[in-house]
């Protein structure tokens, strides 16, 4: 599996705020990111059933909607 870069804006004091719940946690504020990003994902999982197969970006961008 590779690692990709993903740019997010926001604005700076959403940054601050995440930034503080990170140092918080003991976590780079990266690491914060995917372990919200993970649970995002868990969450959607839980409610909608595994998501399966290689999904390119492209396709993901907006769903049909839910099953």
């Amino acid at each position: 599996m590779s690692i990709k870069s993903v740019s997010v804006r926001m604005e700076e004091e959403m940054l601050q705020k995440l930034s503080y719940v990170a140092e918080y946690e003991g976590r780079s504020l990266n690491s914060q990111i995917l372990v919200l990003i993970r649970n995002c994902v868990k969450n959607f999982e839980e409610t909608n059933g595994k998501i399966e197969g290689n999904i390119e970006p492209f396709d993901n961008v907006k769903p049909a909607g839910k099953k």
